[in-house]
């Protein structure tokens, strides 16, 4: 019975020996991080420009249709950008880059 427990006590020293990454994979893994970010960062920044405008023009049009009730499409597009730059500060602060 001894000779079991130490046997499994050993396999699983072996296995967390092995299943731990290196320095330089984690180093390197920051790094990819880091330049998929600021990439995805950017095309955040896009898409929140590209919705304000899409909600500038639609709530116009509703304006001039003559629908002078147009509050929850206003806050709807004003939110909906928002969401997405907050996204990026929120990514920022969980990733700690």
């Amino acid at each position: 019975m001894m000779r079991i427990k130490l046997t499994f006590a050993l396999v699983l020293i072996a296995f967390a020996v092995t299943a731990q990454p290196g320095i330089a994979e984690m180093q390197q893994a920051r790094h990819d991080l880091v330049s998929t970010y600021f990439s995805a960062f950017d095309c955040a920044l896009v898409i929140a420009t590209l919705l304000g405008l899409c909600g500038a023009v639609s709530v116009y049009k509703h304006w001039q249709d003559g629908k002078h009730h147009i509050d929850a499409a206003v806050s709807g597009w004003f939110y909906a950008a928002l969401f997405v730059l907050l996204s990026g500060v929120f990514l920022r602060a969980l990733f700690g880059i």
